[in-house]
């Protein structure tokens, strides 16, 4: 009876061992578009084919020949308008690593990193010794700041859905307010079930 019974528990660990998902990796350079929404390529592609259009014009050329420097950027707000949840820190961060990997622009950190920052150099100036100390007051502040908007248009009838998606970017001078630089990516994704 024992050995029946251990038999039993045995076949049902191997059921259950043999029954449960199967998970494996890949790396990025796959394409996996699942559901059609907006994912983690759309937010790739987007990012480097925006951030490349934008440093190709020549708000890039003047600053530089009118300051003999990069100029300094900071990506602000990027709205979701959109009819589906989509993680706009992850599109920001891919528009951020483009800009930063670029060489062509300097890049400071967002409104909420530098809170961050300065809280160190506040625990920095109680904590730490004095020729480590990092100083306040010697940040450097933005020329430019890049934000925007995704937005979609959903389009569907009889098991097949058009989703239209407009990303719209613009670069604002900080000290005018004039925009240098529009920037604007549409295209559809075709669904069919």
């Amino acid at each position: 009876m024992k050995r029946v019974i251990g038999l039993m528990l045995l076949l049902i660990f191997l059921v259950a061992a043999c029954g449960g998902p199967k998970i494996y990796r890949e790396g990025q350079e796959k394409p996996r578009d699942l559901s059609g929404r907006w994912n983690d390529t759309d937010s790739k592609l987007v990012a480097e084919e925006m951030i490349k259009d934008a440093l190709a014009k020549p708000w890039v050329a003047n600053f530089r020949g009118k300051h003999s420097k990069n100029p300094t950027v900071i990506v602000g707000t990027v709205l979701n308008k959109s009819h589906e949840h989509i993680n706009t820190e992850t599109f920001i961060k891919d528009m951020e690593r483009e800009l930063t990997n670029s060489g062509s622009v300097t890049f400071v950190a967002t409104k909420s990193e530098r809170s961050e920052v300065r809280e160190e150099r506040s625990d920095q100036a109680d904590f730490s010794d004095s020729e480590t100390i990092k100083h306040f007051k010697k940040e450097i502040g933005a020329d430019y700041m890049l934000k925007g908007t995704i937005n979609t248009i959903l389009d569907s009838q009889e098991g097949l859905k058009v989703v239209f998606y407009q990303v719209d970017l613009e670069l604002i001078d900080v000290e005018t307010n004039v925009k240098v630089w529009l920037g604007q990516k549409k295209y559809r994704k075709v669904i069919e079930k």
